[in-house]
């Protein structure tokens, strides 16, 4: 049957009502999940969303996506069900006070890209059993391959004095073949768990691995007033990211480029990068490891 989930059983659907079991509350973190069989852009449904005031918790979840988006407005997309594209809404400049939780400071928003490449680390390697670290900011790479990418997108509030929303969307190829595998334009070769190795490749478990990992990072960052060294998540991605102390080229957004040795990440979530010229520290780029 044309477009029937059931024509490749190596990639069976996702049934929405056990993800709502396992994720909504009370019994999960988060407060609403949608599951789409087809979309052109979860990042996009989550902003609509954000847009018409939805609260923070939203979580949508596509089995394709035909205009999924990267960063610098690169398009990202994958056959029906051979990988996880998901988005999900946060409000981190509201105080929740039931939770604790004061408003966080606009200037710790770039840690929430970043928080979700460290639940990205965490749950591939407890699902699937794979060695994976980050290149800077977010990108997922197994065997220095890129698996995965995250979004962030802001959505400016209604009024002035609303604070934005984050859109935070991620996207992880899970059972890819070769000939499947997207091009990347800046020649970094790309994989999927299933060609490494992964001892699992059941989309149900890892998402649900994923979507809890970036809440329980996201509740520490919050709890600790969005200061990513406080709660933790600073000294995480530190460990996960293998772009500290390699010699590195960035291609900046403005078209120019840097080389230099990537020596840390500042407390914003800035890349630090000495160069000849001296010491930069740059909030975008896209990272090329060199050696």
């Amino acid at each position: 049957m044309p477009g029937s989930p059931y024509t490749d059983l190596d990639r069976p659907p996702l049934s929405a009502a056990r993800l709502r079991r396992a994720l909504i509350a009370p019994n999960g973190p988060w407060a609403r999940l949608e599951l789409r069989a087809e979309t052109g852009s979860t990042n996009a449904d989550v902003a609509e969303a954000a847009r018409a005031d939805e609260p923070e918790g939203l979580v949508v979840v596509a089995e394709r996506q035909t205009a999924g988006r990267g960063r610098r407005g690169r398009i990202w997309q994958s056959p029906p069900r051979a990988g996880i594209a998901t988005s999900v809404l946060l409000r981190p400049g509201e105080a929740v006070p039931d939770r604790g939780w004061l408003p966080a400071p606009p200037t710790g928003y770039g840690w929430l890209p970043l928080l979700a490449g460290v639940a990205l680390v965490e749950a591939v390697a407890r699902l699937a059993e794979l060695e994976a670290t980050l290149k800077w900011p977010n990108d997922l790479l197994v065997d220095d391959a890129k698996c995965a990418g995250v979004l962030a997108e802001a959505v400016p509030g209604r009024a002035p004095d609303q604070p934005p929303a984050i859109v935070l969307g991620i996207g992880l190829n899970v059972t890819l073949r070769a000939d499947e595998l997207p091009v990347n334009p800046t020649g970094l070769p790309a994989t999927s768990l299933q060609l490494a190795g992964a001892v699992a490749t059941d989309r149900d478990p890892l998402l649900r691995a994923l979507l809890r990992a970036v809440a329980d990072w996201y509740d520490r960052w919050r709890s600790a007033g969005g200061d990513a060294v406080a709660s933790g998540l600073r000294d995480a991605y530190l460990a996960a990211c293998a772009t500290i102390g390699r010699e590195v080229r960035v291609l900046l957004p403005n078209g120019e480029s840097l080389t230099g040795t990537a020596t840390g990440v500042d407390p914003d979530g800035q890349l630090i990068l000495a160069t000849p010229a001296g010491t930069r520290t740059l909030a975008a780029g896209d990272v090329l490891h060199l050696r």
